[in-house]
Order: structure tokens, then C-alpha cells, then sequence
């Protein structure tokens, strides 16, 4: 590629941006992100880019470092610096991510339809080990109610899928599964703590049999119930909270 032909995807900017190296930086990845720039395509030498952005080689170097630490593009010795394949977002879900109920109640919205058909499969798929793994955390979520508890059965379920994919976006969810991790879903229900752990514990119990008997209708079943259930507890705190800040 000649220089000619690169500089045709850059316009100069209209006005001098007040960090130089960045207004380059925003130049040069507005072209990539618009399609002007594709994969594999060469950028403009640093002497072109000084050209056309009336900037020093010293900014031009500052902000092609910048765009190769964001995965942008790559400098390859003698050669040149070239775009690359633009990299898969990672999952961005986190406490700085979840911070309402109306958040939470998005994650169940996800955890339905992800973890009805990962209880289904687990029915279908899961050995006499991972049977008993499960047990062993359905006994734990009864005697303490821990949330650490909870997660892992749900963790157990997805591992018993066969498929590590629903075990990838459980691991990355984390305790942000478990509602009450985030709030105190009973409060917020206006339930007795007893009575509401007693039914969420039933609930998993249904979970767990259904996938004891090995039965993947009944553990689908009871995954959506339980999940719904929870769903529908936080929906129900929500409204109230909305209709007290009103009075």
C-alpha cells in the first residue's frame, strides 16, 4: 500500500484537540470503528500522520502506543502498523454493574433462560459424583441458608450440563446470581426470614429431586418456578419501594 492510498480513510480534524496524542488516538480508532479501516490494513506512516494531524513524531509514537495497548493495532518492525481483528467483548457484569433492584431483577431476567435449559441438560447428563456434590450443597443451603452455598448448587447444576459454557457465565456472574446476595430479597418482601427460607430451600429441593430422578422436563420446570418466584418477590418490592418515595 502506498502512502497515497492509506491517507484516504483520515480526515484532519476541524480543530486542534487540546491533548494531541489523544486527538490522534480518536482519529485513527473512529476510522477503525467506522470500517474505513479493516483488519490487516496499514495505517499511514508516522511522517503522513504528522502531515495530515500537524503534529510532532513524538505525538504520533505517544499515540500509537496508546492504540496498541487497546488492542487496536500492532507495530510490526520495519514493516508497519497494522489493524487488528477487533478482540470479543468480555462479559461486564459486576457490583459496580448491579447496584438496583431493577438490575437484579435484569440478571433473573438472564439467569430464566439460561439456567431453565442448563437444568434441563443436567437431568439428561449428570453423573452419580456430581449427584452427590449437589446434595451435599442442597444440605449446606438448609442448615445455614449461605449464600456461598447457594451459588455453588446453582454452579453444580451448570457443571453437570457437560457444557462449560454455562458454567463459564455462572463463574463470571458470581454471588450476583443470588438476589439476596445483593439485597435483603425478605425485607424488601415484607416475609418473616424464616418463612421465606423455608420456601426458597423447597425450591431447590424440587430442583434437586427433579434432577435426581433424573427427570429434565420436571428440572426445568422447577427451575423456572424458583427463579420466577424470585423474580416476581423483588418485582413485588419494587413496586412498593415506587409507591412509598410517591406518597
Amino acid at each position: 500500500m502506498t502512502e497515497s492510498a492509506a491517507v484516504a480513510p483520515f480526515q484532519a480534524p476541524k480543530k486542534r484537540h487540546r491533548n494531541l496524542a489523544q486527538g490522534v488516538v480518536e482519529s485513527i480508532t473512529a476510522s477503525i470503528q467506522g470500517g474505513q479501516l479493516k483488519p490487516g490494513d496499514k495505517l499511514p506512516t508516522e511522517s503522513v500522520i504528522m502531515d495530515m494531524h500537524g503534529v510532532s513524531r513524538t505525538v504520533v509514537r505517544e499515540a500509537i502506543s496508546h492504540l496498541q495497548a487497546a488492542g487496536l493495532v500492532e507495530t510490526k518492525h520495519g514493516i508497519g502498523t497494522f489493524v487488528l481483528e477487533p478482540k470479543p467483548q468480555a462479559l461486564r457484569i459486576s457490583a459496580d454493574t448491579i447496584r438496583t433492584i431493577g438490575d437484579v431483577l435484569s440478571i433473573l431476567e438472564l439467569r430464566i433462560s439460561l439456567e431453565t435449559e442448563a437444568a434441563f441438560l443436567a437431568a439428561s447428563r449428570r453423573s452419580d459424583q456430581q449427584l452427590l456434590a449437589l446434595a451435599d450443597a442442597l444440605r449446606r443451603i438448609r442448615e445455614g441458608g449461605s449464600v456461598e452455598a447457594d451459588v455453588q448448587f446453582h454452579l453444580l447444576i451448570a457443571q453437570s450440563t457437560g457444557n462449560r459454557y454455562f458454567t463459564d457465565i455462572l463463574t463470571d456472574l458470581g454471588t450476583h446470581i443470588i438476589p439476596r446476595a445483593r439485597v435483603n430479597s425478605a425485607q424488601l418482601a415484607h416475609d418473616e426470614p424464616a418463612q421465606y427460607i423455608e420456601r426458597v430451600n423447597r425450591e431447590h429441593e424440587d430442583i434437586y429431586n427433579a434432577i435426581a430422578r433424573q427427570d429434565p422436563e420436571g428440572a426445568r420446570a422447577a427451575m423456572r418456578t424458583h427463579l420466577s418466584h424470585s423474580r416476581e418477590r423483588l418485582r413485588k418490592a419494587q413496586e412498593d419501594i415506587a409507591t412509598d418515595g410517591a406518597a
